[in-house]
């Protein structure tokens, strides 16, 4: 394996070519090869660093098939830089899964840090920071839409969601049904010449919507649930989802139901016998 080259995880900008690090373009001019998302986006970005270097396809379509090819190349000794059209690849993107290719293979995995535009609009929101939650894309299939929301609409951290124009008047509207009024930020256009962040609420985003028509890629920030919401509306079956959160994540029964308790007002005891009970029914 001491012959295998290494793959390149590589940021490229979401708008602002001046955000492109002079390690990336280093990243870039050392690699054999790219894989690209789109080899005609990144080819115009090697075009502006005066970069020529062999270019391949990896998208959505052809991952799998696409991804063993190019781990059989770094196996035999190439290097690879990942490249999606803009931003941090593997986020909300297919190369997730050449990444993990490359693990399974022994390959050197070299994060070259960047632009990300989830992290670019939290930073600028005004909301909560601390503890956030990144879903990415929601099902466009508007069942499949409210189901998620339904599953999350609970969560207390920050929510950050990336939404196409065309989809966004659709998704504030479900937002608003499942969540409730809630503040948010709409990010729009980050880094380009048109950007425009602005903090609002589920609702007035909804009617500034349905007086014109959205343009570019979003991010929305929505607040998550306050904790007094929490505890005002917390039935059993909101607590045993909190538990179930919390031993997802690895806490112990009594942590869980421990924790449980404070974010819903109920007793510890109470959740303790619920959490039983539920697991002898199932």
């Amino acid at each position: 394996m001491n012959n295998a080259g290494k793959l390149y995880v590589v940021a490229t900008p979401i708008g602002n070519l001046g955000d492109f690090s002079p390690r990336a373009v280093e990243a870039l001019r050392s690699a054999d090869f790219i894989a690209a998302e789109d080899t005609r986006v990144t080819a115009k970005l090697l075009n502006h660093f005066e970069i020529k270097k062999p270019l391949v396809s990896y998208y959505q379509h052809n991952m799998y098939e696409r991804g063993e090819a190019v781990i059989e190349r770094i196996l035999g000794g190439d290097t690879c830089a990942l490249c999606s059209d803009a931003g941090t690849p593997a986020v909300s993107d297919p190369g997730e899964l050449l990444v993990k290719q490359a693990i399974d293979a022994g390959i050197e995995v070299v994060p070259i840090p960047g632009a990300c535009a989830a992290i670019t609009a939290l930073c600028a929101s005004g909301l909560v920071t601390g503890r956030f939650v990144f879903e990415g894309f929601i099902p466009v299939n508007r069942k499949c839409r409210k189901e998620r929301l339904e599953e999350i609409k609970n969560e207390t951290r920050t929510l950050i969601f990336y939404e196409a124009p065309h989809k966004l008047k659709n998704t504030l509207a479900d937002m608003l049904a499942v969540f409730g009024d809630r503040e948010m930020t709409l990010a729009r256009e980050l880094t380009k010449l048109h950007e425009e962040i602005v903090k609002t609420t589920l609702s007035a985003a909804n009617e500034a919507y349905a007086e014109r028509e959205p343009r570019g890629e979003y991010v929305l920030v929505v607040s998550g649930k306050s904790e007094d919401e929490t505890k005002k509306e917390a039935t059993s079956e909101d607590a045993l989802d909190i538990v179930n959160r919390l031993l997802s994540e690895g806490h112990t029964l009594s942590e869980a139901c421990k924790q449980a308790a404070a974010i819903t007002n109920r007793k510890k005891g109470e959740l303790y016998k619920l959490a039983l009970n539920n697991r002898d029914t199932e």
